[in-house]
């Protein structure tokens, strides 16, 4: 087997020889299912099923210890033994006693968040001061796009009451043991120089830190969450530190921080993903990095998992398939340590490998299964993966049965089963039709992986992606040695700084290339497919999945059939724009304007020539607006405009100025919201983009396409807008006799006063007109009869909460001999033709 490998040291998680032994799997699940609905289950009801189970398990052993047939010579009664009967009421038993044991874990466990006074103040929404002591490290939320603003920051911190003081003005503080969430708001106070300081300070706190906080109660957003309560802290000052953290966190956090130090000075995704894939610190990765390792599924990447305390392992004692041999490979034997002492030094590194990462689900599962394979080791019992992961299930559900809600548990289990059961079976298959040992191999683990996880991944993001098994593939051979240099990075940080300044600049190179691949992968037009979120939707896909393996059993057995499925999978995820507009009509040859389907927003895009196009406006959501400039074949970017600072409208930038060619930004003057336009400049900095401010009368031409900026007006003489909207940038395009009026936001004491312009006289009878604010009720009659637009075009998000377009704009523009057309009905739109020929084709 080892010969077999195509390893010079043998599989890292070799065959077991003979059939899988399963009997551990029957029990684990059962109690995972069990810990999973008795979490919040009535007491009588989880006490009487903890009676039953129990009572029914001794019926089957009492009953199953054989019955007696006649007497022996001496006249002892004699026992038949019927294993073949017995075992299956012992296996039984087995289920029932551990859904029992599981039922009344998780009913102690959720009766103990239920305890005490925090949820009936939390009902009330009291203001309460308490002790906590923090239970993870801290977080920032991820921001949120909520109509025209980006909803602030807030860090994040779980955490157990240890002492409450509630407010009935006794002043008796309560000592309770209850778990809650702090949320923190990140904001800056008024009057001071910024968020960073205080964020920072809270951002830094480690775990077991103990905290005195005031603050309001509130509910836990859903019944069986394993927090009690969510506090709000008030007050804008650092955290008051009432109880250092122990000495193995301190130790851990000056790990950590010599491993952020140490990559400090790398390029910006080196830098983000380094700290994520060695100790699962993803403070630095950017929403734009994130959604790219999402759509790809390598998620998985940055959530440290067994994959890593493999590698930890197998550097240290070597493949543990051949811990029993001579040839037996590591570190360990090398120094001529025994196994049992090599299994206590694995038990030491696998417990600080949980301490330094933080005892996720993921990490606790591969804790678990290190553990179980480490006692094998030491006991010198065969190795055995699947009663392994058994085992590690069954005991992690007993200690902590919140695990069993907990998909990051799930989809590690699903993970780890689908290497131990299917990948070993596909990987003999491929290399039965000659397919390279290694690469069917790692062909093998990526497709069971992906098979048995996407069900789960479509119920929570609602997509399937279809650029996942290649992606990790291509990042795999990166991912050992960005682990291994990232490891001795954090090990040798806090001894000699420079020397791990060198390893994570080597570490940095496979960091960049799993990087590059993610967002290669991301921004594949047709990477992704919509898929139903729910568990009938995952059903579905595992339906899917399954016929797909079997048609794919047929098609190995077929080279050019093969082939075939390729180069078609290959035009399905590239899309290249000539196929595509053939098949859907999208883009349409010649089109002079494109308003992009980016939902509650703007993004819309001016022809300028082959691949170049003016942007004006990015939308909310970077991944929207990047995909709509892919499908319209834009790789070159003269100039982006943005109108005013509104999230809505420069959220989305990252997103237009990902691998394309920007020359420069122009903006409004008008920087507010402050937030906001700081964000625009960061992005332009990072990118070494210019950014300039729009005057009224400049007139610019690009290509075919020219365009004069009518607003805003210079202030003074010009009247001062009362806020962002009425700061927007107006143009006037022109394209080959097409003339296009783009109203950014405007609002009508701002459209009055561009009627009152200098530029009035060039508004009339424009061919189309962006309609200004999303076609919001706020509109200026007269501008609306002056410019009497051809084709009206609005960009709104389906549903919105502002009803926006308002129905009297509509009407107003339909009754001027407007055909009026929305993103929310009719997708992306864009204009084609001019005079007579005038028209608009839908995506």
């Amino acid at each position: 087997m080892h010969a077999a490998s195509g390893k010079r040291l043998g599989r890292a998680h070799p065959q077991e020889e003979g059939p899988a032994d399963l009997r551990l799997v029957p029990p684990a699940l059962a109690a995972w299912a069990t810990a999973a609905l008795a979490l919040d289950a009535p007491a009588g009801w989880t006490t009487g099923a903890v009676v039953g189970c129990v009572v029914v398990a001794c019926v089957l052993l009492v009953t199953g210890r054989g019955r007696t047939h006649g007497t022996g010579p001496r006249g002892e009664p004699r026992q038949r033994a019927t294993p073949w009967r017995a075992w299956p009421r012992v296996s039984a038993a087995a289920v029932l006693l551990c859904a029992a044991a599981a039922a009344a874990s998780a009913g102690l466990h959720g009766a103990d968040v239920r305890r005490g006074p925090i949820p009936s103040l939390a009902r009330q929404f009291a203001h309460v001061t308490v002790e906590a002591e923090v239970t993870s490290d801290a977080r920032l939320t991820r921001p949120r796009i909520k109509g025209d603003h980006a909803a602030p920051t807030a860090v994040l911190l779980d955490a157990e009451v240890r002492r409450i003081t509630p407010p009935d003005g006794s002043g008796r503080a309560v000592d309770t043991r209850t778990p809650v969430l702090l949320i923190v708001d990140a904001r800056a106070p008024k009057g001071s120089s910024g968020p960073a300081g205080r964020r920072s300070s809270w951002l830094s706190l480690l775990p077991s830190t103990r905290l005195r906080v005031a603050g309001r109660l509130a509910p836990a957003q859903a019944d069986g969450d394993r927090v009690a309560a969510v506090l709000r802290v008030r007050g804008s000052g650092p955290p008051e530190v009432v109880g250092e953290p122990s000495g193995p966190q301190r130790f851990a956090g000056r790990l950590r921080e010599g491993l952020r130090q140490a990559t400090g000075g790398l390029e910006a995704d080196a830098r983000a993903l380094l700290p994520g894939l060695v100790v699962g610190d993803t403070a630095r990765v950017t929403p734009e990095l994130d959604d790219a390792f999402k759509a790809t599924d390598l998620t998985h990447l940055l959530a440290v998992s067994g994959g890593n305390l493999a590698i930890l392992l197998a550097l240290f004692i070597g493949p543990p398939g051949l811990a029993q041999r001579a040839e037996r490979r590591g570190l360990a034997p090398r120094l001529g340590l025994p196994l049992r002492t090599t299994a206590l030094l694995g038990g030491a590194v696998t417990l600080a490998f949980v301490i330094v990462c933080r005892p996720d689900p993921s990490v606790l599962r591969a804790a678990a299964c290190g553990s179980v394979t480490l006692l094998a080791v030491a006991t010198g019992r065969r190795r055995s993966l699947i009663p392994a992961l058994a085992t590690a299930v069954l005991l992690l559900v007993l200690y902590d049965p919140w695990l069993a809600r907990s998909y990051g548990f799930l989809l590690s289990v699903l993970a780890t089963g689908a290497l131990l059961t299917l990948a070993p079976r596909w990987s003999a298959a491929l290399r039965a039709r000659r397919v390279p040992p290694r690469l069917a191999e790692a062909l093998a683990a990526a497709g069971a992986a992906q098979a048995l996880c996407a069900p789960v991944v479509a119920v929570l993001s609602a997509r399937v992606s279809l650029v996942a098994v290649p992606c990790n593939l291509l990042a795999e051979f990166a991912v050992a040695p960005a682990t291994v240099l990232g490891f001795a990075t954090l090990a040798i940080a806090p001894i000699t700084p420079a020397v791990a300044k060198a390893l994570a600049w080597g570490a940095s190179w496979p960091a960049r290339w799993i990087a590059d691949i993610a967002r290669a992968g991301a921004a594949l037009p047709g990477g992704a497919v919509d898929w139903p979120g729910s568990w009938a939707g995952a059903l579905l896909l595992a339906l899917v999945t399954a016929f797909v393996v079997l048609v794919g059993r047929r098609l190995l057995e077929r080279r050019w059939a093969i082939g075939v499925f390729l180069v078609v999978f290959l035009l399905l995820v590239v899309r290249p724009t000539p196929l595509t507009r053939v098949i859907t009509g999208w883009p349409p040859p010649g089109w002079r304007f494109a308003m992009c389907d980016v939902g509650q927003g703007d993004a819309t895009v001016l022809a300028a020539g082959d691949g170049t196009a003016v942007v004006v406006d990015a939308g909310p959501d970077p991944g929207l607006v990047d995909h709509c400039l892919s499908a319209l074949g834009v790789t070159r970017i003269p100039l982006v405009v943005l109108t005013h600072f509104h999230a809505d409208h420069v959220a989305g930038l990252p997103g237009v100025l990902r691998d394309r060619s920007v020359g420069a930004i122009e903006t409004t003057g008008f920087e507010e919201p402050p937030e906001q336009a700081e964000f625009v400049r960061r992005e332009a900095a990072a990118r070494h983009i210019e950014v300039t401010r729009a005057v009224a009368g400049e007139r610019r031409r690009t290509g075919r396409l020219e365009w004069r900026v009518l607003w805003p007006g210079p202030s003074p003489p010009g009247p001062v807008p009362d806020g962002p909207n009425d700061a927007s940038v107006a143009l006037l395009v022109r394209s080959a006799g097409l003339r296009m009026l783009l109203l950014g936001d405007l609002e009508p004491p701002a459209q009055r006063a561009l009627l009152r312009s200098p530029d009035a006289g060039e508004l009339a009878d424009v061919d189309v007109l962006k309609v200004a604010h999303h076609g919001s009720a706020y509109q200026d009659p007269e501008l609306i009869r002056r410019a009497a637009p051809r084709i009206a075009l609005i960009s709104c998000g389906r549903d919105n909460p502002y009803g926006h377009p308002a129905p009297g704009t509509v009407g107003a523009l339909r009754a001027g001999g407007a055909v009026v057309l929305r993103t929310d009905e009719d997708g992306a739109l864009a204009v084609v033709g001019a005079g007579a020929e005038l028209g608009v084709a839908r995506d």
